[in-house]
């Protein structure tokens, strides 16, 4: 297989960084191949120079995303790889079971409900989405990613988290600010934060986009774990204070009973 071939392969974008590259392609390799590879295998296939696959498979292998087997001499898929695949898993199955609820809240409100995850600390991304008939609605769609500092849905996933955690995830520099009423450090998100976690919920006031609010709140698995955020999104020519506090209600019973589905009591 030619090293272009291969780059193709590990389904790289424009700007790529070669090493990246190289080691996307050798996971894939070994996935596509669904059995054990020795290192020979590996250079014939991929073409790369055996010094540098070398020492690409042994980074791999020490994070754990490659095993190896001494007696054999054969590589194999790690323990990285299964995690991130279960975690893919959990995220389509999490979309899935969290529809009937979503919809069940969009029916009540008649607005957009979405579902998001966590992506790193920065960013939460949106899983799932229950859209209501309005003809102003907010412009989303499944698998967006956005600020987690700036969005409903991000606040209450970066609640969920220790202090120290946030701060070791996002660091001291200074948040992008999208909109005047966007929080701008990590001391003023970390205080912020607090309140979320006091509430048992967050809201967004137009600080990633001018002109919509949201109301969002935590969902948690049988270990009382949050695993995701749900969220009611409304233009804010709709949000009046009697919306609010009526959208709270009906996504909190909508979380509750996705919680229940997941095992949370």
């Amino acid at each position: 297989m030619s090293e272009e071939k291969a780059a193709r392969r590990a389904s790289t974008g424009e700007g790529a960084v070669k090493s990246a590259v190289r080691a996307l392609a050798i996971l894939d390799l070994l996935a596509q191949r669904g059995a054990p590879m020795r290192f020979p295998e590996i250079v014939r296939e991929l073409g790369y120079p055996q010094s540098s696959l070398h020492a690409l498979i042994k980074t791999l292998h020490a994070a754990q995303w490659v095993e190896f087997d001494e007696s054999t001499r054969e590589y194999t898929l790690g323990i990285r790889a299964w995690e991130a695949g279960n975690a893919y898993q959990r995220a389509l199955s999490l979309a899935e079971r969290a529809q009937p609820f979503m919809n069940s809240a969009r029916d009540e409100l008649n607005e957009t409900i979405q579902l998001a995850v966590l992506d790193g600390g920065r960013h939460n991304v949106y899983l799932a989405k229950a859209e209501g008939d309005q003809r102003l609605v907010l412009e989303s769609h499944v698998g967006g990613r956005l600020p987690a500092h700036a969005t409903g849905v991000g606040k209450v996933l970066l609640a969920a988290l220790e202090d120290t955690e946030v701060r070791r995830r996002i660091g001291d520099a200074e948040l992008e600010q999208y909109t005047e009423t966007t929080i701008k450090d990590i001391d003023e998100l970390l205080e912020h934060l607090r309140g979320v976690r006091q509430r048992g919920y967050a809201t967004d006031h137009e600080e990633y986009t001018v002109g919509v609010r949201c109301v969002a709140v935590p969902v948690k698995d049988h270990r009382g774990t949050v695993v995701a955020a749900m969220s009611v999104s409304v233009p804010v020519v709709r949000f009046t204070e009697e919306f609010e506090q009526q959208s709270l209600k009906v996504i909190q019973r909508a979380a509750e009973g996705f919680s229940a589905a997941l095992g949370h009591r």
